[in-house]
């Protein structure tokens, strides 16, 4: 059953390194709404319902619970809960004994614990979800962001996760263009409103001006002074989140010209360039003539390279551990007849190439264990 709050549900979604921190940092310094670090949830566990068994079943949806609340790359998002008691607490308090229900409950414990009416949520991947989101809840709100793929590109190359090369960053983010048309086409402008990052950088009050309205919210000169969050300022302490410790700049807009070589700009040209047009983006290179096997060979470098890197400083090792335990939870349940292969839905992302990419995981399963990754659950350092 559909969930529909009094206070609409607010979804900030985009491709990764596109400016959806940033948003997420400015709204959630709103005094009404609450937003806090990445769940992941929908990526992670939406498609994936139906392992775990009837959820009408008590410990069938506790098994769920349990594996939201302590899946949160920053644990409980720092609200104060008793770890023994939490899953109890949360079902109790879920308005529907199933997915929807469960997320709900979480969002508005921690907005309560914001002192907050409103929350939203920022997961980037959840743009490959918004029909199941509108199936939960129907009244909820989306703001996309859009940033100049070669500069999100430029980023990616140089971040501690994501695309390690041109050819798998030009194909993510063009998925992730596409994913969202049929909804920007479908929406009306009480649903959906596209929000461009060099706008947002360039001349910030206008456009959070704007937002607000959409929201139906009054504008709060709060919003500019994001970078002094508990969020933000934990992110401006990796070197991925730097700038987000600051007031906002301009000095990352058409970062790809000084950082990408002319052949990567025209290798990006030919897999998005017509995505990068339709996002109201000049090509300014002639495309680079590219053939499925060198594409594959660059596609298949990328992901062993991801794998390789896991383990490296800043690497996103300890939350991908815990992304690969919820396989080995998954598979658990099918050896037990939880589910079985019929079970499966025939429908997006099952099967789909990025499956895992899409699901959040930062490296294919197949790669990890090729090169013998070990897990870690344990860190001492900002785990985003």
């Amino acid at each position: 059953m559909a969930i529909t709050l009094k206070e609409r549900p607010l979804f900030i979604i985009g491709s990764e390194r596109s400016g959806t921190t940033l948003l997420m940092a400015m709204l959630g310094n709103h005094p009404r709404i609450a937003v806090p670090e990445v769940a992941w949830y929908y990526p992670r566990f939406r498609p994936y319902l139906f392992s775990y068994g009837d959820l009408s079943q008590t410990q069938n949806l506790r098994t769920l619970a349990d594996e939201m609340v302590f899946g949160l790359k920053t644990p409980f998002w720092d609200m104060p809960v008793n770890p023994a008691t939490i899953v109890d607490e949360i079902l109790a308090s879920a308005p529907q004994p199933n997915f929807a229900g469960i997320y709900t409950a979480m969002f508005e414990r921690y907005a309560r614990w914001q002192n907050k009416p409103r929350w939203g949520e920022k997961t980037p991947h959840n743009l490959f979800y918004v029909g199941q989101i509108l199936e939960d809840f129907p009244n909820a709100q989306f703001v996309f962001l859009t940033r100049d793929g070669r500069d999100a590109s430029a980023e990616y190359l140089r971040s501690a996760f994501g695309p390690t090369n041109i050819f798998a960053a030009a194909r993510t983010w063009k998925l992730c263009q596409n994913a969202v048309k049929p909804w920007r086409e479908t929406l009306d402008t009480g649903q959906w409103l596209d929000v461009g990052y060099e706008q947002l950088a360039r001349d910030p009050l206008p456009v959070l001006r704007t937002v607000c309205a959409f929201l139906g919210e009054e504008f709060s000169p709060a919003l500019l002074d994001f970078h002094r969050g508990t969020i933000a300022q934990r992110r401006g302490q990796t070197r991925d989140h730097a700038p987000l410790g600051q007031p906002v700049s301009t000095q990352w807009i058409g970062r790809y010209r000084r950082e990408l070589s002319l052949e990567e700009q025209a290798i990006f040209a030919t897999i998005a360039g017509q995505e990068l047009t339709e996002a109201g983006y000049s090509v300014d290179v002639e495309p680079a003539q590219i053939d499925d096997k060198e594409l594959n060979l660059y596609l298949e470098r990328d992901q062993r390279t991801r794998a390789a890197l896991l383990g490296a400083p800043d690497g996103h090792l300890v939350h991908e551990s815990y992304n690969d335990w919820l396989i080995d939870q998954r598979l658990e349940r099918k050896r037990r007849g939880f589910w079985s292969d019929q079970d499966v839905p025939a429908e997006f992302p099952h099967g789909h190439p990025q499956e895992e990419e899409i699901a959040g995981y930062r490296a294919q399963r197949r790669w990890k264990e090729h090169f013998g990754v070990k897990r870690v659950y344990t860190s001492h350092e900002v785990v985003l």
